[in-house]
Formats: C-alpha cells, sequence, structure tokens
C-alpha cells in the first residue's frame, strides 16, 4: 500500500501544520525544519503560510505553484498526532 492521500491541511501557530490523511491519520509537520533553505523564505510571511491548500487527488499540498511538499513527506517526516478525548 502507498502513502495515503492528504484529505485536509490546517494550518497552526509555530509553522506547524495539521495534516488528514485520507485513512483517517493526523500528522503534525512542523515546517520551521524547513526555513533554513532559501525556497521556503516565503513561509515566514504568516499570511502565506496559512494560504496553504491540498492539491488535486490529495497528493500533496501547496502555497503556490512553486511551493509545495508531497504526501510522502508529509506521511514520513510528521508526527502522529491525536485529538484529546473529552473528559479525559
Amino acid at each position: 500500500m502507498g502513502t495515503p492521500k492528504i484529505q485536509s491541511v490546517n494550518p497552526l501557530g509555530e509553522k506547524r501544520l495539521l495534516i488528514k490523511f485520507a485513512n483517517g491519520v493526523l500528522k503534525l509537520y512542523d515546517c520551521s525544519q524547513l526555513l533554513h533553505r532559501e525556497r521556503f523564505q516565503l513561509l515566514n510571511n504568516e499570511a502565506f503560510f496559512k494560504a496553504v491548500q491540498v492539491d488535486p487527488g490529495g497528493y500533496g499540498i501547496s502555497w503556490n505553484d512553486d511551493l509545495d511538499l508531497s504526501e510522502h513527506e508529509l506521511w514520513t517526516n510528521g508526527e502522529d498526532y491525536e485529538l484529546a478525548q473529552p473528559g479525559c
């Protein structure tokens, strides 16, 4: 089985993204690890960072035509994330 496709992406504080995959798994991806690369400097702009969208078909996420991340990168390097259950 290959990497699951992305269902949704939500930008969070501290340059983190909450990614929901088609199989229901949630992962937290820290984009701050990319900011040392020239290509990702635009992510320092908060409004730009929050404009992230899921690519058609769920094969990745992108901010514009030149700046994107694949579903494989997000799945492999994202940390498993569980929502807190009410009453816990």
